[in-house]
């Protein structure tokens, strides 16, 4: 059983320089950069590939990839989320080639901000993958006043219903929601 005295790795990092070096976006401490002369560690030593490390190095100028986990969310205006839960129903073709998702939001908030960002412009689901949207959307007025908005998604193609599952699994995570088979 081989053993490591921490004490002489310890006294042998101290005397490094600090620096941090970087291989495709990882980083790693000096430990790596040094080796201990007085270590009785008594193992069978690996032979790794030859790595090339490089300084890391603050340039404002360098692009940086910076992947945010979009939160699930439902928009009629772009940039304005839907706060009201909708009304989900699918339908599928026996074969399994198209589908359509029936939303129905009852007193949706668009209606209390549409006045000061702009008209609905279509219905847009958002999440990670992407957006997927739809310009089938109708409002109901009850009394001159709106009162419920129908919008339909539809899946031409298996990939496009399982893309919409995926978005649906997302959103009903996110808002509580639970699927009911009738």
């Amino acid at each position: 059983m081989a053993t490591l005295n921490s004490a002489a790795l310890s006294s042998a990092i101290l005397h490094c320089p600090r620096r941090h070096y970087s291989l495709a976006g990882l980083t790693a401490s000096p430990v790596l950069a040094c080796r201990s002369t007085s270590s009785s560690f008594s193992g069978m030593s690996l032979q790794l590939p030859h790595l090339k490390w490089t300084q890391v190095r603050a340039n404002p100028q360098m692009p940086r990839t910076i992947k945010m986990m979009a939160r699930p969310a439902i928009q009629f205006i772009q940039g304005t989320d839907e706060l009201t839960i909708p009304d989900v129903r699918l339908t599928k073709s026996r074969d399994g080639t198209n589908g359509v998702a029936t939303f129905i939001f009852d007193q949706p908030s668009v209606f209390d901000s549409s006045s000061e960002l702009g008209d609905i412009t279509g219905f847009f689901m958002i999440d990670e993958e992407g957006v997927l949207q739809s310009v089938d959307v109708s409002a109901k007025f009850v009394n001159g006043k709106p009162s419920r908005i129908e919008a339909k998604y539809i899946m031409r193609s298996p990939q496009a219903w399982d893309r919409f599952m995926r978005f649906m699994e997302r959103y009903s995570e996110a808002n509580g929601l639970q699927f009911v088979k009738n």
